[in-house]
């Protein structure tokens, strides 16, 4: 059987922690940026945990 190959695109896109959390980049921060309030572009910067349905996906492409 050949070797299982991990997902280029998802390596780029998910982090996984010392403890083996899941995480990602939110939504919405790439346009139309003058119109968003420094507070809802500040919570967005940051990175969120992988939902509980996403997490079987992400982890088999990225080989875990």
């Amino acid at each position: 059987m050949p070797k299982a190959k991990t997902h280029r695109g998802a390596v780029s896109r998910f982090r996984v922690t010392k403890n083996g959390k899941l995480l990602r980049r939110q939504t919405r921060l790439n346009h139309m940026l003058e119109k968003k309030t420094s507070t809802r572009k500040r919570r967005l910067g940051r990175e969120v945990e992988v939902a509980a349905s996403e997490r079987r996906s992400v982890r088999r492409m990225l080989g875990l």
